[in-house]
């Protein structure tokens, strides 16, 4: 996959300088350039290629990202603060239900009262005002004899 390296004699090595070949310009008018200033002078890099060329030029810095803003690490103090105030508004909001609920329930159970109270006091109130057809006493038939009770004639 990859060629063997080939071993020269440090006599039968010969350096190659390549010159650059310059570019034809280009055919269409060049915008005016401004002149402008390195801030600092480029640093020159020889290379020393593995079969002893050297190539030398000026070294290209990689283009750097733009830095992403650091999303700030939360402290698991301040997690425990926030689920311990959802937690405890839970359980205001139940309470408060249950309360809701434990009324609602107690003003059921008085109107049944109430109501059981009402119907068996009309009960008791016909069963003593309830006209019998005569005026006062029991009628009790022993061998259909009538005695009538609390009724003295003498």
């Amino acid at each position: 996959m990859y060629p063997e390296p080939v071993h020269h004699a440090p006599a039968e090595r010969a350096v190659a300088v390549h010159q650059p070949t310059p570019l034809p310009p280009a055919v269409m008018a060049p915008a005016p350039l401004a002149p402008v200033q390195p801030g600092t002078v480029p640093s020159v890099a020889s290379i020393v290629l593995p079969d002893g060329r050297v190539v030398t030029g000026y070294a290209i810095n990689p283009a750097q990202p733009e830095p992403f803003a650091a999303k700030p690490a939360v402290s698991r103090a301040a997690v425990n603060v926030a689920l311990g105030g959802v937690g405890f508004l839970a359980v205001c909001g139940g309470l408060l239900l249950l309360t809701t609920f434990i009324t609602a329930l107690t003003a059921l159970i008085t109107q049944l009262i109430t109501l059981a109270a009402v119907c068996f006091g009309g009960f008791v109130a016909v069963q003593i005002f309830k006209s019998h057809g005569h005026q006062g006493g029991t009628t009790v038939n022993i061998r259909k004899a009538i005695f009538k009770r609390n009724h003295f004639h003498g």
